[in-house]
């Protein structure tokens, strides 16, 4: 069975603006995904498996924050 990771930062009092995450951020291997929500100040990561270390340090980085939501779950098949 595969898992799928979310993890989402609240970006209120965030380090930095989606557009610089979006600029410094890397692209990702295959399944896995960067996701924003511009309204709500949301920024996040999904993964379909292992989640990339590098990239996810340099996101809490920017941000100045661990993530505020890290969850697993079973991907159903």
């Amino acid at each position: 069975m595969s898992v799928v990771r979310i993890l989402l930062w609240n970006l209120g009092d965030s380090l930095a603006s989606l557009d610089e995450l979006r600029e410094k951020l890397p692209r990702l291997p295959a399944g896995r995904h960067w996701v924003s929500n511009d309204a709500a100040e949301r920024f996040g990561l999904v993964s379909f498996g292992g989640v990339p270390e590098g990239a996810l340090r340099q996101a809490r980085d920017l941000i100045g924050t661990d993530p505020v939501v890290a969850e697993e779950f079973d991907l159903e098949e």
